[in-house]
């Protein structure tokens, strides 16, 4: 593993374990529908994919509801769920050996920007990504494909700067959902599959991970 020097990664599932808000904000969203969705599992689903997918996959949301059910979302999870969150142990000293070690870190999320950047900076993690690229209110560059063609391109024109060698055949997308693999294998990458998130072995076996690990610590050793 040691090829690679620049590291995209998922956000939610991989570096913070946003569940707990992401799931108390759809199931708010869900409640003016009248859904009470007494399984979790379903709701846990939530976490990763573009929410509008997840609307009109799982409950036969029409396009119109589903971003209306994504503002009732927002109106709880952009004041409270997003701090009903935390980094997974072992992340922030992993994030800063990384670093340390030489390796250009980005993150290639479907999160919208604005709200990405105020995770990191609410954990102080912000200061070991180079590169951040998310989604838009609007939903504009949704799709993990798009998220990732954006991040290598600003990597590219950060190597160009500072000399460092071509970034494609040297980057890899570290993610805990099967949107994470297909996005990468979409674009050219290899991808980590990662257990501890919100994905399983199952889902990341089917979708072609072209690693697995199942913890913070065996990610560590892949790359360090």
């Amino acid at each position: 593993m040691d090829k690679y020097r620049f590291l995209l990664f998922d956000l939610d599932g991989t570096v913070t374990d946003s569940g707990p808000g992401i799931m108390n904000a759809a199931q708010i969203a869900l409640s003016r529908y009248n859904i009470e969705e007494a399984d979790s599992e379903r709701l846990r689903l939530f976490v990763g994919p573009p929410l509008d997918k997840s609307f009109m996959e799982r409950y036969g949301f029409s396009e119109e509801q589903a971003w209306e059910a994504i503002g009732y979302f927002r109106e709880y999870y952009n004041k409270t769920g997003i701090f009903e969150n935390s980094v997974y142990p072992g992340m922030d000293n992993l994030l800063k050996e990384l670093k340390e070690a030489g390796y250009v870190l980005a993150i290639a999320s479907s999160k919208p920007i604005v709200l990405i950047h105020r995770v990191l900076g609410h954990f102080d993690i912000d200061k070991y990504f180079d590169v951040v690229v998310g989604c838009e209110l609007d939903g504009t560059r949704s799709k993990k494909s798009e998220v990732i063609e954006e991040v290598i391109r600003q990597l590219s024109e950060l190597a160009l700067e500072r000399g460092l060698p071509e970034v494609k055949e040297l980057s890899i997308m570290i993610g805990d959902r099967c949107y994470d693999v297909e996005g990468a294998h979409s674009f050219g990458l290899p991808c980590v599959g990662v257990l501890y998130g919100y994905g399983s072995r199952e889902e990341m076996e089917e979708a072609g991970a072209d690693y697995i690990t199942e913890t913070v610590e065996t990610l560590g050793e892949l790359f360090l």
